[in-house]
């Protein structure tokens, strides 16, 4: 069975969901704080996929992500490079997308060339968005429509990069995975794309595919009935598109 390290520290809230839904979808999850990890008491190697989920990690106190991002530079780099250098996915999700971030591991790995900041409506932005999924290097968005909905919530998702350049390239290399779109799957403006990233970006991955972040939560849209129209239209089955995510990660473990 495949094992899953859920990383969690003060301030995450999204790791019971986000386990509820790695038992559904067929794995072994495990819910570890970072406190484990330096200590040597648990090793991300013990595991399949590395998990980081949403929340507001240390408060966000010096930005979103940054103290957890700060832990795994200093603290257990090595030890996450040997799990990378394995081709193990590592998933990041809204909080877990800007640790990634602002650690250098998105979208080119060990390099800081971009952020995730203050959405441009300067409040916290709650709410579902479409969501073009993009044909990217990553595996884990394998059999999915073209246009999907997820939950957003949070205040510093406007995905930022460093030049034209880093755009340039990681379109190149087919690293965007997620666009936010408008129903009619049109580039988005507000509230369509909720915090005015750059080129409508929800979600990238590495050089690989195999390390993945997005600011949308699919670990909130597992079940069929968790989508907010879910009565007025026609039955789709009872899952939902979180649900496909994480069967694809799993899958590729498999």
């Amino acid at each position: 069975m495949v094992r899953i390290l859920i990383l969690r520290t003060a301030g995450t809230n999204c790791d019971l969901e986000t386990e509820w839904v790695c038992k559904l979808a067929g794995g072994r999850p495990e819910r570890i704080h970072i406190n484990e990890i330096i200590s040597g008491r648990k090793k991300f190697q013990d595991f399949d996929v590395l998990l980081i989920p949403g929340g507001f990690s240390y408060g966000d106190d010096l930005g979103a992500g940054k103290v957890l991002a700060s832990e795994l530079i200093l603290k257990c780099f090595e030890e996450f490079e040997r799990f990378v250098e394995k081709k193990k996915p590592v998933i990041g999700i809204c909080n877990g997308f800007q640790v990634l971030v602002k650690a250098g591991f998105l979208p080119l790995w060990n390099r800081h060339v971009a952020s995730l900041v203050w959405n441009d409506s300067g409040k916290f932005e709650d709410r579902w968005v479409y969501l073009k999924v993009e044909k990217s290097v990553s595996p884990f968005f394998e059999n999915m429509p073209e246009i999907i909905r997820l939950p957003i919530a949070h205040a510093e998702g406007k995905f930022v990069m460093k030049s034209k350049g880093v755009l340039k390239k990681i379109r190149k290399n087919n690293q965007i995975v997620l666009r936010y779109v408008s129903p009619s799957g049109e580039p988005a403006d507000y509230p369509h794309n909720p915090n005015g990233s750059m080129d409508d970006i929800a979600g990238v991955c590495n050089e690989t595919g195999l390390i993945v972040g997005m600011m949308p939560h699919p670990e909130r849209a597992v079940l069929e009935i968790h989508t907010p129209d879910w009565h007025r239209r026609p039955a789709q089955g009872e899952f939902s598109f979180g649900y496909r995510f994480f069967k694809n990660v799993i899958k590729y473990c498999s």
